[in-house]
């Protein structure tokens, strides 16, 4: 049962207002470092699932988004944001944890088919247990997708799941056999209702109050309205299904994006020369893509554009809860996504074993209200979020935190980090049950992915070729570029204790001894 604290928030209201020092930014203290966070912060993080990084208005991008577009304006932007894995259970682990995998043991998805993985190992308690013991009010609201009952078993007093979660531990893993007979069916002619394919995209019956997502909104609100009226500080998590495939919403968000009208990216069904293969394997029924015709394809994206407009009036409603409650004024809010989504481009749907940006990115934004807006346009990483969130609730720290403290870059903008690698790290290491052991290094110029399962890695020229299409990795007049992103992925291997760098250093050896021939040839 939820736990309620009929004491009001006087003491911490109190306390904040006179630690708020007025400027002409309403709602923002200085960021004299001397009066930041001098007491524990109430945060609220916001997480959806799958969401893009390039859809919002503020971002310049096709779906109106106000509510968004004004948290963003009272944010800290993080607008090169990645994340450290494009699948559900390892991103949400590096962000509970701030340590990769191999390091928690939770590199695949749980709980689903095929995978090996019931849940992540309760001695990993991470920022709820850390919260818990430190005196916070934990609540978790929506997907948690790391084990039945993974945030009750880690200290959440709240703990309204709502969602998909099974509730005994070691439960048996979701078959999607009802699935594979409906993408079959498609390529039989057959079609759902209103002539969909609902594996893809869906006209949800009802309005948005009948949505499961509405449901997480109800409880949300009812989290927040608890938290208010708590002494403590808390440490409160919504966390959504949407806008994750299949994409399915009801009137008017299915209907508000003219499938005909969309501006397609130059990606979009791009046929995959020089690809690894595992980018053609069909690692969740869906996948199978074949029999998406060119309207199914703008309907997919278009109903997934709904989806963010719903995602937005969802936002909205959770932080006018927090200001009615009172809780806004000294509020620290996380929105973020846990990795992106395919929406045909390289004619792929969903997620799977590669590191595209429309899934290795990610948006995030920070509110302090300590701190004046600001852009950062260096690389971050989900798993730099743990050591902030760590320092804002002023939590135990871990020495093997494999991600750093963005509050520097919070404070100070991105000269903050000037002279300092811009680079990004990720993984995929395992798919439900088939393993990959990708390993990628981002730069504002550059991708390198190294592929240990295929015969085959990649290299992007990030500015001639944002769309990732063509593979750099044997051009000779890359050698050079190729050769210093591989130094880079071994230094961040290296940092990160990662046990596949040994694997690395003998693969990448051809590619260093051929830059060196040819440097001593000049």
């Amino acid at each position: 049962m939820p736990f309620f604290n009929p004491f009001p928030r006087s003491v911490f209201a109190a306390l904040g207002t006179l630690l708020m020092i007025s400027t002409s930014n309403p709602g923002f203290a200085s960021e004299d470092a001397s009066t930041h966070h001098k007491k524990p912060a109430n945060v609220l993080v916001l997480m959806f699932d799958d969401m893009r990084f390039d859809t919002f208005s503020y971002r310049g991008g096709p779906v109106n988004t106000p509510n968004i577009d004004a948290l963003a304006a009272q944010s800290i932007r993080f607008d090169n944001a990645m994340s450290t894995t494009g699948l559900c259970s390892p991103s949400r682990a590096a962000f509970y944890t701030g340590k990769w995998g191999h390091k928690t043991g939770l590199d695949d998805n749980v709980e689903l088919y095929h995978t090996r993985l019931a849940e992540l190992d309760l001695s990993e308690g991470g920022l709820i247990r850390k919260a818990s013991q430190a005196g916070y009010l934990v609540g978790h609201v929506g997907k948690w997708h790391l084990g039945a009952r993974g945030t009750e078993l880690r200290g959440a007093e709240i703990d309204l799941a709502h969602g998909h979660e099974a509730r005994e531990r070691f439960s048996r893993v979701y078959v999607p056999r009802s699935k594979v007979i409906k993408v079959d069916g498609y390529y039989e002619g057959e079609l759902d209702a209103n002539s969909e394919k609902h594996e893809y995209y869906m006209t949800m019956p009802g309005t948005y109050e009948d949505t499961e997502a509405y449901k997480k909104v109800v409880a949300g609100k009812q989290m927040i309205a608890q938290m208010a009226r708590d002494e403590r500080p808390f440490f409160g998590i919504v966390s959504f299904n949407q806008p994750h495939p299949a994409y399915r919403v009801p009137e008017p968000y299915a209907s508000m994006y003219d499938p005909k009208a969309l501006t397609l990216p130059s990606n979009h069904l791009a046929k995959r020369i020089n690809k690894p293969m595992a980018q053609d394997g069909i690692w969740w029924p869906w996948h199978d893509v074949g029999h998406m015709s060119d309207m199914d394809w703008r309907k997919a994206r278009a109903h997934y554009y709904g989806a963010i407009a719903m995602v937005d009036r969802i936002i909205g409603e959770l932080l006018d809860e927090a200001k009615a409650a009172g809780v806004y004024d000294d509020l620290h809010i996380v929105l973020l996504g846990d990795q992106g989504s395919m929406l045909g481009e390289h004619t792929l749907y969903d997620k799977g074993p590669y590191a595209y940006d429309e899934l290795m990115r990610m948006p995030l934004l920070i509110r302090d209200p300590d701190l004046a807006p600001r852009i950062v346009n260096r690389q971050v990483s989900l798993i730099d979020v743990t050591p902030t969130l760590t320092d804002i609730m002023q939590l135990e720290t871990e020495d093997d935190f494999d991600g750093h403290s963005l509050i520097p870059l919070m404070e100070k903008g991105d000269a903050a980090e000037a002279g300092k690698p811009d680079t990004a790290l990720y993984a995929y290491e395992w798919y439900n049950g088939a393993w990959f052991g990708i390993r990628a290094i981002r730069t504002p110029g550059f991708k390198f992915v190294w592929n240990p399962g295929e015969d085959i890695d990649e290299l992007y020229d990030l500015k001639k070729d944002p769309g990732e299409v063509i593979n750099q990795i044997n051009n000779g007049d890359y050698r050079e570029s190729r050769a210093e992103m591989v130094k880079l992925l071994m230094s961040e291997l290296a940092r990160t204790d990662d046990p596949a760098l040994k694997k690395l250093q003998f693969h990448a050896k051809a590619y260093l001894e051929e830059n060196n021939n040819e440097k001593s040839r000049h």
